[in-house]
């Protein structure tokens, strides 16, 4: 055999031999913690519900039967109703890597108009409400076409039509509000979603149901169609997308158009939860905010491409939870904000060390 032979055979063992111990190196580094975040990648709803179960036990254990009952955890639904519906249009958004500060304004004012509608121009109910529906969906269809075919930020869009959205909102109701009592006897309809019944000693209501069917479509529809598919990539990377055939216009426009839709169903569920129609709801200026956090603490990534809705399902339960609780614990309201701010926090640092998986 020659020298130069012996010297190409002793080479190739030696690469052969580093080879071997990077692999068994990049497999004692994965060990635990890197199989933990390639499941975490997976599976970004995981450590929401983790937090929330946790957060149900020890809340549970200090506080007894009185927090621990099926009311009590009803009673969170209940209360995360609007913000669970706000969350899964947010969701729809932040998936395509953009953002919308305008679904909490987008809710207060399709409720009025269904209000408006009902009470100013005797327009049936439920003619009411569709006419509310579609108008929350042309609201979603002008900031998709100015995002898409525009192309301006999606933040500023958004920012912009929450301004516009509640000067509209108190100039149109002319800052009057239609009482419960009124809706209560002359259109019941209005106050469907607030509709309760008994399931199991707990008690729910149709707003809390609707919720429940919602998540469940949206989490169908994401997971196992070519819409949601299509989604995923445009967040992903949108020109990678229209290489691979996706119409990036189309599929964004359907984003907005729909979470416009569910804005304008947030509203309708508004009207069964508070029994009025105000333009001076609360939602109107907390609803983004709420609906955001529960994106980010449910694991949906701001960057876009990843995360699902359930996980911001369950984001919006770690708010009711922690709210719940710390209340019925006597705890000053201070720190419900100051856990969820570290959670935020929290959440997005988990989300930029997941995402070195996939770098």
């Amino acid at each position: 055999m020659s020298a130069d032979s012996t010297k190409k055979d002793d080479y190739e063992s030696v690469l052969s031999g580093a080879a071997s111990q990077l692999a068994s190196f990049e497999g004692h580094d994965k060990g635990l913690v890197g199989r933990f975040r390639e499941m975490l990648h997976a599976t970004p709803a995981l450590i929401p519900l983790i937090v929330v179960v946790a957060a149900i036990i020890v809340f549970g254990i200090a506080l007894g039967s009185k927090f621990f009952s099926p009311f009590a955890l009803t009673l969170i639904l209940q209360q995360v109703q609007i913000v669970g519906v706000l969350a899964a249009a947010q969701s729809l958004v932040v998936l395509t890597a953009g953002i919308d500060l305008s679904v909490g304004a987008m809710a207060v004012l399709s409720s009025v108009i269904m209000g408006q509608f009902t009470f100013r121009y005797g327009i049936p109910a439920p003619i009411a409400v569709a006419l509310g529906l579609a108008i929350g969906t042309t609201i979603g269809a002008v900031a998709g076409w100015l995002v898409s075919r525009v192309k301006l930020p999606p933040f500023i869009v958004t920012l912009g039509m929450w301004q516009i959205l509640l000067a509209v909102n108190y100039l149109y109701a002319r800052n009057e509000t239609i009482r419960s009592q009124d809706i209560e006897q002359q259109a019941p309809f209005l106050q469907l979603m607030g509709a309760k019944f008994q399931a199991g000693g707990a008690t729910l209501t149709l707003g809390v149901v609707m919720m429940l069917v919602l998540v469940a479509l949206l989490a169908y529809a994401l997971r196992s169609t070519a819409w949601g598919r299509h989604v995923y990539a445009v967040g992903d990377d949108p020109e990678a997308a229209q290489l691979a055939g996706v119409d990036v216009h189309k599929t964004i426009m359907s984003v907005y158009m729909l979470a416009g839709f569910i804005c304008a169903l947030a509203g309708w569920v508004m009207i069964g939860r508070f029994g009025s129609v105000s333009p001076a709801a609360s939602t109107g200026m907390m609803g983004n905010i709420q609906s955001i956090t529960a994106v980010v603490i449910g694991g949906i990534s701001l960057f876009g491409g990843r995360g699902s809705i359930i996980g911001a399902f369950f984001g919006a339960l770690i708010v009711g939870v922690f709210e719940l609780g710390l209340r019925m614990a006597g705890a000053n309201p201070q720190w419900t904000y100051l856990l969820i701010g570290a959670l935020i926090i929290g959440a997005v640092s988990l989300d930029q060390w997941i995402r070195k998986v996939s770098g």
